[in-house]
């Protein structure tokens, strides 16, 4: 089967005139580019099917480029293909042919309809018309899954190759929190799948980046970290994985889409932030090992 992205790259790596830092910026889940044959094969319309996009989030970190760092961004989108997600995590419901037992068919990811490729997007609403073919499957996973891994694999190496030690920021965001009885929800959360995937002294200077410019700041709930933290976050082994999801409703109309007034601060926050990553002292990371403690799930 012809790729959907035949004619186009499906994901790009922006790299920087020189290397400065062992930091890679990784932004999944920002594409936007629908493949005609996909949206035929959808309900939904263009406004819904996006809906879970982590829409505009590589263009908040955009200047990692420009400042030293690399960022691995797809085009692809999320409701496509989730590259956060184990590569063979499907629902069986959603294919012609019956699965077998090598698929993780399983997961609680599946069962929410979120896996690989995803029965859903937000609001529980389904995406496709038909059912698929594992043809279909095979093409956006061994032709565009596989390949996104390779390059974010090549990226953390570079890194550790240069500096003996990397450094992964899997950039999202999220629906906005609603308050718990007088609480406010969180306008960022910080996953390391509860101090397994990264060293401390990274996710406080990451934490006060944020609390110094008003935000309120949570860590590990409701989202610990992925399928990108939870398999490249190995500090015992030099390579340290942060998630970071930011609140859409600090930069854009979640019902629209469209960035709001407050777009361009929350993109120079974020900018002070690939700052500070940039500027890390790379022996004190290594020196800062996160516990080895079982993650809880």
């Amino acid at each position: 089967m012809r790729s959907d992205y035949w004619d186009q790259p499906a994901f790009e790596t922006i790299r920087p005139r020189r290397l400065v830092a062992p930091v890679v910026f990784n932004s999944a889940h920002s594409g936007r580019v629908y493949p005609e044959r996909f949206l035929a094969m959808t309900r939904l319309d263009h406004l819904s099917i996006r809906q879970s996009e982590d829409a505009w989030v590589d263009e908040l970190f955009a200047r990692a480029p420009h400042l030293g760092a690399p960022m691995l961004r797809a085009h692809f989108p999320r409701a496509y293909l989730d590259v956060n997600r184990e590569p063979w995590e499907l629902d069986p419901t959603m294919f012609v042919e019956p699965l077998s037992d090598r698929f993780n068919t399983t997961s609680p990811r599946v069962a929410a309809g979120l896996g690989t490729l995803a029965r859903v997007v937000a609001e529980n609403k389904p995406i496709y018309r038909e059912r698929l073919t594992l043809d279909d499957a095979r093409m956006r996973i061994e032709g565009i899954y596989h390949p996104y891994h390779a390059a974010l694999q090549g990226l953390l190496s570079e890194a550790m190759s240069a500096f003996g030690v990397a450094l992964l920021i899997d950039c999202h965001s999220m629906p906005r929190i609603a308050r718990s009885g007088d609480r406010l929800g969180p306008d960022i959360v910080l996953g390391d799948r509860y101090g397994t995937t990264c060293a401390p002294m990274l996710v406080d200077l990451v934490e006060t980046i944020f609390t110094s410019a008003g935000l309120r700041v949570a860590r590990n709930r409701p989202y610990a970290g992925g399928f990108a933290t939870r398999t490249y976050g190995r500090p015992q082994h030099g390579v340290h994985a942060l998630q970071i999801e930011i609140s859409r409703h600090l930069y854009m109309n979640e019902a629209t889409l469209n960035k709001n007034e407050n777009f361009d601060a929350v993109r120079l926050l974020i900018e002070r932030l690939i700052f500070a990553m940039i500027g890390l002292d790379v022996m004190t990371l290594v020196g800062n090992p996160a516990p080895a403690q079982k993650a809880a799930e």
